[in-house]
């Protein structure tokens, strides 16, 4: 992530779709490192931050800890680290050194201090965009508003020997702060964009790790520089690529900040459940391009009601059951829950099979959707011993895919926490005096106590035994 401003819904997809990986991989016996690259040293963060009259530092961490609250507000737990670009310079120097030993990058002859890899030196390069490098262009990330400012950052520019190298070290350009340089065996300077992420990657996942994420956009030449140079400097670099698609707005167009179609992760929660805007983006597959619209936010809120009717019903018929295993927020490990016969840690063939092929969440949700089915005509049918299996398949399905209920994520902390008795007992104390009204027959009463809670968010069921309501990530009867 680049912390230049606010993350939106597109940002936080891939937060979504790669903390379900997560959790899988974990629930299915792996020790997973996640680490989550933050780059705060970018062109844009120094304009934005001037605009705004604040440091780039500043500026930084501001939307640093913007994009985490984001992540956070959508159910994803905490990455294993999530390092900055500006903490690992002496990485990024070594690895500049190591690419320049093997000949496969320059120091410019022009005295600006700027390092360009050289591509045509990498023979591989274009294996992962699979793209010839004969077709490829001059590298989009390296026009001058990304290398510096004015004459200087043009002329350092023409200093690439081909159109198609890319900037390892960018050399100090009058006009940029200096406290955005860093000493180094060509000068003072600041390490290139690609350069961050594949030290940092390094530094705390090995020479070679398992699985690389990240947008369909950064696919080239991001990613693709990513693996070059790492490989150039003779790292293996990672095993397995995955790409999310486009989040895009109603009329098809990728949201991004440049077009100005951007929803802000706060402004869609204030119009939906984080837990329901969870529920939409794991709908489709995560290589599928993905339109925002309310309608289908509604449609994924739905769907959890749906869910959570057959929980809260299943619950009065056998008992609460929790999910065998939870995540616990901050380390991402699981935590075995204590709990009597009939609610271990199974989970129906079919959701295991889908999320094993490719993170498969659309035909996961399916399967979580068929079990809630089934578990319905179970309850019907009086079935105990069927109802108590299904419940416990199904909330350890909604852990999986980090939409249990009653995740602590979804409470918003300890704050939320205290007030949420207080709540509870008002609601139920207007659930008393509508049914005070309705066994008087006072129907107008009735009815706008059933207003009032509707317009709180509180979702009432009438059933033989007396009222069953929800609201939020609470449920109450």
């Amino acid at each position: 992530m680049t912390v230049q401003s606010a993350p939106h819904l597109g940002h936080i997809r891939k937060e979504v779709v790669f903390d379900v990986l997560r959790r899988w991989l974990t629930w299915s016996g792996y020790k997973v490192n996640f680490v989550v690259n933050i780059t705060d040293i970018n062109e844009k963060i120094v304009a934005k931050a001037a605009a705004e009259g604040r440091t780039w530092f500043a500026h930084a961490y501001i939307f640093e800890r913007e994009f985490r609250k984001a992540a956070t507000l959508l159910g994803c737990l905490a990455p294993t680290y999530e390092p900055r670009a500006s903490g690992t310079i002496t990485e990024q120097i070594e690895l500049v050194e190591a690419i320049l030993a093997n000949g496969h990058a320059y120091v410019a002859d022009d005295g600006s201090g700027d390092v360009w890899f050289d591509v045509r030196s990498w023979p591989h390069y274009g294996e992962l965009s699979h793209q010839d490098v004969a077709d490829i262009g001059q590298d989009a990330s390296e026009d001058v508003a990304d290398i510096g400012v004015g004459a200087a950052a043009a002329d350092g520019l023409r200093a690439k020997r081909d159109p198609r190298d890319f900037a390892l070290w960018k050399g100090y350009k009058e006009g940029e702060p200096v406290t955005m340089t860093w000493p180094s065996p060509w000068g003072r300077g600041r390490p290139g964009w690609h350069l961050e992420c594949s030290a940092m990657s390094g530094k705390y996942l090995g020479a070679a790790f398992d699985i690389h994420g990240g947008g369909i956009d950064l696919k080239f030449p991001h990613h693709e520089n990513e693996l070059a140079q790492s490989r150039a400097a003779g790292r293996p670099f990672a095993h397995h690529w995955m790409h999310n698609n486009f989040l895009t707005d109603p009329q098809g167009e990728k949201m991004s900040k440049s077009l100005g179609n951007v929803l802000g992760v706060v402004e869609v929660v204030a119009r939906h459940s984080a837990r329901a805007v969870r529920a939409y983006i794991l709908a489709p597959h995560y290589r599928s391009l993905m339109e925002f619209t309310d309608e289908a936010v509604e449609e994924a809120a739905a769907g959890l009601a749906r869910i959570d009717s057959f929980v809260e019903r299943a619950a009065e018929r056998v008992g609460a059951v929790t999910p065998a295993r939870t995540f616990d927020p901050m380390t991402g490990e699981l935590q075995d829950a204590a709990t009597p016969d009939g609610r271990d840690g199974s989970l129906p063939d079919k959701f295991a099979a889908a999320l094993d092929d490719d993170l498969g969440t659309p035909a996961a949700m399916a399967a979580l959707h068929e079990a809630v089915r089934e578990g319905n005509k179970a309850l019907d049918a009086g079935d105990a011993a069927a109802v108590q299996v299904t419940l416990a398949q199904v909330q350890n399905m909604l852990a999986v895919l980090g939409l249990w209920k009653d995740d602590p994520l979804w409470q918003g902390g300890a704050a939320a926490d205290e007030w949420r008795p207080v709540a509870d007992a008002l609601i139920a104390a207007l659930l008393e005096q509508r049914q005070a009204a309705k066994a008087a027959k006072d129907w107008p009463t009735a009815d706008r106590l059933r207003d009032q809670l509707t317009a709180a968010g509180v979702t009432i069921e009438d059933t033989p035994t007396g009222p069953r309501w929800t609201r939020g990530s609470g449920a109450g009867a």
